[in-house]
């Protein structure tokens, strides 16, 4: 028999009636055998996610401070969920206790502590799922992920899945053919048998393991959206949904902008081409949109526009900056002493930009950057400019395609968009545009109307 992984993310598991729609949605297809959940997130914008609760509950602890107020709220979402769902009370008020049995844990190191209380709430929501099904007649079952073998390295709140996961999840196979199992996502054990954590919204990350693991005919991620558009809903009015994609336009989407799916949960399916679906668990009858290895090409050649802002530039001038040679690796290299990470890097004659994610910078960076680049490089001018966004056109079509950089540059100009910065890949899969954050949504547009309204 062949399966299909279901992840559900907070914000479907938020209520008893969501729950009832993963009962619905389960029932619907036989091969939905492993169903990987989050934590309970937000019904309304007043609702607190669980996994927000449990963090400040650790943080709490680590400091000796108050926290019983919290601990309630902990346990009465977890009754408002599954009590009306007619799950027995004493049942939910026992396994409610792992809570309090984890806070008693040694606090010596912190982020293993932190790491152990957050992942209660995809651990515990699991298990009460487990027993909900049961209570309705469908055989189901909670999976450790100690026990099943989700090993993980001991980078606590930021681990990744060990290739020895991969062979003894496998084994998940044979109880798959019999029941449905219930797999808790967003972390998993170390070597040692210590909790970690993924880094957030990684529960995505924990279903891709699985699919790879159990070689599943598909992957489907449903959360509260119908799928991936070709624009953002809050820059665009109206975009039209993307019924599919590749991993790569996939990759390339994400990396501004477009956080439907966690980047790092790509690469388990890739490799063994497993098909990603991303559906929108209050509305079945939408098919969602479809990531795979390849597509059938379409009309357009351009996928999407993405975009993103508050970056920065560190431009330099220098006169034959291009003669000297390891001018750009030095450059690079004070950076990196400085634990900060680059986006691009546009060079010319006798400049260049490197382009940051500013959110890296502490009060001082700036200054620090500029006296070491001064010290070391001695350019004749450096330059720094923030309030940088990045807008970005993505397509696997764009390689076979002439003009879509000219198209798209007319598009800017004819919407009075000045552009501070053109990058290419060696990909050629898109075509990325530094210009200020104050045009951005107006060059959303421009683009949108350019590529996907003509």
């Amino acid at each position: 028999m062949q399966f299909i992984v279901c992840k559900f993310g907070g914000s479907s598991v938020a209520s008893s009636e969501r729950l009832e729609q993963i009962v619905k949605i389960l029932k619907l297809n036989q091969q939905r055998r492993c169903v990987v959940l989050s934590a309970p997130g937000k019904v309304n914008e007043n609702d607190i996610k669980i996994t927000d609760l449990l963090i400040e509950i650790s943080c709490k602890a680590l400091k000796n401070e108050e926290y019983s107020m919290l601990i309630n709220d902990f346990k009465n979402k977890f009754l408002s969920i599954y009590k009306p769902l007619k799950v027995p009370v004493s049942k939910i008020e026992e396994i409610l206790t792992d809570l309090d049995k984890r806070l008693e844990s040694p606090k010596d190191n912190a982020s293993r502590f932190r790491d152990l209380i957050v992942a209660a709430g995809e651990d515990i929501n699991s298990r009460l799922f487990a027993l909900y099904l049961c209570s309705i007649g469908i055989k189901a079952t909670y999976i450790n992920p100690a026990e099943s073998g989700m090993i993980v390295t001991s980078v606590f709140g930021d681990a990744q899945p060990l290739p020895e996961s991969y062979m003894k999840l496998a084994s998940l196979k044979k109880l798959c053919s019999e029941q449905i199992i219930v797999f808790p996502g967003f972390f998993g054990y170390t070597e040692n048998y210590e909790c970690a954590t993924f880094s957030r919204g990684g529960s995505d990350l924990s279903g891709a393991v699985l699919a790879s693991a159990l070689d599943v005919i598909e992957y489907e991620n449903w959360t509260d959206v119908n799928g991936i558009f070709s624009a953002h809903p809050k820059m665009v009015d109206s975009p039209i949904q993307i019924p599919a994609l590749t991993y790569k336009e996939m990759r390339e989407l994400s990396y501004i902008g477009f956080n439907v799916f966690h980047e790092e949960a790509v690469r388990p399916v890739m490799l063994k081409k497993i098909p990603i679906r991303l559906r929108n668990t209050n509305n079945i009858a939408n098919e969602g949109t479809l990531i795979v290895s390849e597509r059938l090409p379409i009309e357009r050649d351009v996928i999407g526009v993405a975009s993103g802002g508050g970056y920065c530039s560190f431009t330099l001038q220098k006169f034959l900056m291009n003669r000297e040679k390891g001018f750009g690796r030095q450059l690079l290299g004070i950076f990196e002493d400085m634990g900060l990470s680059y986006e691009h890097c546009p060079s010319g004659v006798d400049n260049i930009s490197v382009i940051l994610d500013q959110k890296q910078l502490k009060p001082g960076s700036v200054n620090n950057i500029i006296r070491i680049i001064n010290d070391k490089l001695h350019p004749d001018e450096i330059r720094t400019e923030f309030g940088i966004a990045l807008v970005s056109v993505v397509g696997e079509g764009l390689v076979h395609k002439i003009g879509v950089m000219a198209q798209a540059a007319t598009a800017l100009s004819k919407s009075g968009i000045n552009i501070k910065m053109v990058n290419q890949g060696s990909s050629e899969m898109s075509i990325i545009f530094g210009i200020d954050a104050s045009d951005e949504k107006k060059a959303v547009n421009a683009l949108y109307n350019e590529f996907f309204k003509t």
